[in-house]
């Protein structure tokens, strides 16, 4: 680790004071419309690589023909193109989709499971799908690492990894637990507005003074 760890404290406090200033990501979305495993499982696989807007927009055109796996099993490879287009690799979401009422059946006796190590058995689901799940769904304590969580607490110095599940491996060493459920939507918003991967704004950054940028080249400075 190349930053001090005791300073997670503040910036996840003053992250926290940021996120209140912009629009939800979706996740929260998610959260304050339904508790329903079910779609929340639906609306993480749509939301990946999808725009926040675009995924909210296709999850209430499948919820309007869709409220359970036998619903969602009715449909056709076709129906649920059309119906989550234009999300990102529509396609391949709609044939993960067609599959996941009968994985469901097969695997869990037709309900959503709450454990990361059983999500990741379903079509379409990775593990940060499945983290998004186990918070969002089901409250519980998960680590849920994206592209701008991976980039964040790398540029600030906090950890040195390659890749998104070695940051999530490193996080759940020595993130207080405390803050497993909320911290992604908190670095989420911050990297969608803030800390972008190009020309991040550092000029408005409010964690400026704890930050290492690193590999930050081109900047808006302070």
């Amino acid at each position: 680790m190349v930053q001090k760890s005791s300073d997670i404290d503040k910036v996840y406090e003053l992250l926290k004071q940021e996120f209140h200033k912009h629009r939800m990501p979706v996740v929260d979305l998610i959260e304050t419309q339904t508790k329903d495993p079910f779609k929340v499982l639906l609306t993480t696989i749509m939301s990946a690589r999808t725009k926040d807007e675009t995924t909210i927009l296709a999850a209430r055109r499948l919820f309007q023909r869709v409220s359970t796996p036998a619903d969602l099993s009715s449909l056709s490879i076709k129906d649920i193109e059309s119906l989550i287009y234009p999300v990102g690799f529509y396609r391949e979401k709609a044939k993960s989709l067609k599959k996941l009422p009968q994985v469901l059946n097969d695997l869990f006796a037709g309900q959503i499971p709450s454990t990361v190590e059983e999500l990741v058995q379903l079509p379409g689901v990775g593990r940060k799908t499945a983290n998004l799940v186990v918070a969002v769904a089901f409250n519980k304590p998960a680590v849920c690492v994206d592209i701008h969580v991976h980039r964040i607490f790398n540029r600030l110095g906090y950890l040195k990894t390659s890749t998104p599940l070695e940051t999530e491996m490193k996080l759940r060493e020595w993130l207080p637990v405390k803050y497993w459920t909320t911290f992604n939507s908190y670095f989420v918003s911050f990297g969608q507005h803030t800390c972008r991967p190009i020309n991040p704004y550092c000029n408005r950054c409010p964690v400026y003074d704890y930050c290492s940028r690193i590999d930050v080249i081109s900047t808006h400075l302070k």
